[in-house]
């Protein structure tokens, strides 16, 4: 593996961050994960805005996106795997121990690793802790995941590949590394940004491509949805066949089948749209 570490293409052993770089000691610092698949990346144009408009929610500088773009290119011709996850991470930089940013300026990293196609179905679980809607950091991809890693551990050690929460007024909102659409009287709805949930790239292209309203939903809609479906960048659009103990028989059912469908041929037309 060839890693892109501020400006430069290093070997993975000589990659190496400082253990005071406020992205290790605090969470400071923001990241995007975009598909490779051939050598090329999906949708990347759309990464960088959202990379961008991550930063600035923490106060970071810019990132100079001829630079990430460089980076990427960089790190796939080094290793053009067949599908792959692109990480970019940005973080605060070399800083003082505590929650102070210090002046060395942001870090840079880029990486490739080659991954599989997931399968067309999963389980999921809910989980009793909450989004919380009124953040500093709602709506933005920080690198502060520890309360995705709880909840995903939970959910792999019940069977599934996903957990849901709910936000603090009791409304679904998001995965821990997904967005979540319910089908309802033959209709896709999916919560709103203002339910707390991260803008996925790959949530707005299936709203845009399915015609999938945004609503407000309760949390219990997950016991009585027809279909559900998650979406994100690594799994596209992906049918949901158990949530807790309810087993969702027909699994994809027809309108997931149909979005499913959608969404590969549109993104099959279009690499950056």
């Amino acid at each position: 593996m060839r890693i892109w570490l501020d400006g430069t293409l290093r070997d993975a052993d000589d990659a190496k961050v400082s253990v005071l770089d406020h992205g290790l000691t605090v969470g400071d610092g923001v990241f995007e994960t975009v598909k490779a698949q051939d050598g090329t990346l999906f949708a990347l144009t759309r990464h960088l805005e959202r990379l961008t408009r991550s930063a600035r929610g923490l106060g970071l500088p810019d990132p100079d996106l001829d630079e990430v773009r460089r980076a990427c290119a960089a790190v796939l011709e080094a290793d053009p795997v067949p599908l792959g996850r692109l990480r970019i991470t940005y973080t605060g930089g070399l800083s003082p121990l505590g929650s102070d940013r210090g002046d060395a300026g942001p870090t840079l990293v880029v990486a490739v690793g080659e991954t599989t196609r997931r399968p067309d179905t999963t389980a999921v679980i809910t989980v009793p802790w909450v989004r919380n809607e009124r953040s500093a950091v709602t709506g933005l991809k920080t690198t502060s995941y520890a309360e995705n890693v709880v909840a995903l551990d939970r959910a792999n050690r019940a069977g599934a590949s996903e957990a849901l929460f709910a936000n603090t007024v009791g409304q679904l909102c998001e995965g821990t590394g997904s967005n979540v659409f319910v089908v309802l009287d033959g209709e896709i709805h999916t919560p709103p940004l203002a339910s707390g949930c991260l803008a996925g790239i790959t949530r707005a292209l299936a709203v845009e491509w399915t015609g999938a309203k945004e609503t407000d939903l309760p949390f219990d809609v997950l016991e009585r949805a027809e279909e559900v479906f998650l979406t994100s960048t690594l799994r596209d659009v992906q049918a949901v066949h158990r949530v807790d103990g309810r087993v969702l028989t027909g699994t994809p059912g027809p309108v997931t089948a149909k979005a499913m469908r959608v969404f590969d041929e549109r993104a099959a037309s279009d690499i950056d749209p």
